[in-house]
């Protein structure tokens, strides 16, 4: 099986922890020369200090702000004039949780740009690079939420939604030139995210975080939380040669807790 990403670069999304910080790692380990996509300049330079040189990969970062898309815009596209970018990881924080009625205007608003304007954005700036390598692998870190909607995630169930079509639509416009974009749905997780919806929805149910996080793990046939590392190993294999053939899928890494197939 060819994993191999060597000479390869990757621009990896909100890469300063959990998921993405977890899948800069491993795709490192495989060869690949990794460029950091976050907003906290000092966390970007400490997690380039983790990724693997062993193959003489040349790791870097961007730093840019997600709530602001002309910005992000203005320097991926500076960064595309002298890099081709081979391999995009979109992922990006989830909104706060609640109630869809609840939800205000600006908050679905707001999760578009940050989500599915953003993603739109790296896209069109690494598209014509990965052309003419002949060569691309974009992946979406979106949610089960695209499967079966989340009780009380409102707001990300919509636009996870909304990623999801933008994606396939991509999936069958960019797979004749040897691009492939494909989600990859996370379950549960221990990264901050779920330990802040964690203890959200215990202090809303008047319960401990410990007694909320037994009902969750009722729900997961494997019986614990995911590690980031398990996310990021589906991201390596989805980024490498030997899923040349995998294109416009979602794909739940959940421990099988989503109801349906």
């Amino acid at each position: 099986m060819n994993l191999d990403l060597k000479n390869k670069n990757a621009l990896i999304c909100g890469s300063t922890q959990g998921i993405g910080k977890a899948s800069a790692i491993e795709i490192a380990k495989l060869g690949a020369n990794v460029t950091l996509i976050a907003r906290d300049e000092n966390k970007l330079k400490e997690v380039v200090k983790e990724l693997d040189t062993t193959q003489k990969q040349k790791h870097n970062y961007i730093c840019a702000d997600f709530s602001k898309p002309e910005e992000l815009k203005k320097k991926v596209e500076a960064y595309t004039q002298k890099n081709t970018v081979h391999i995009l990881l979109n992922n990006t924080g989830g909104p706060a949780g609640g109630p869809i009625l609840e939800a205000k205007a600006e908050e679905f608003t707001q999760t578009f740009s940050n989500h599915l304007i953003c993603n739109h954005i790296l896209v069109q700036a690494v598209v014509e690079g990965m052309k003419k390598e002949n060569y691309g692998r974009i992946i979406n870190i979106i949610s089960t939420s695209v499967k079966q909607p989340i009780k009380g995630l409102g707001v990300s169930n919509t636009i996870r939604a909304a990623v999801a079509s933008w994606s396939k639509t991509l999936a069958g416009e960019l797979g004749q030139f040897g691009i492939t974009v494909n989600n990859i749905l996370p379950g549960a997780t221990h990264t901050e995210r779920l330990k802040t919806l964690l203890n959200a929805r215990a202090k809303k149910a008047g319960i401990s975080a410990n007694e909320e996080e037994h009902e969750w793990l009722k729900e997961i046939p494997l019986g614990r939380f995911a590690d980031a590392t398990e996310i990021a190993n589906a991201v390596a294999f989805l980024a490498s040669p030997a899923a040349s053939y995998i294109n416009g899928i979602n794909l739940p890494v959940d421990g099988g807790r989503t109801g349906c197939l």
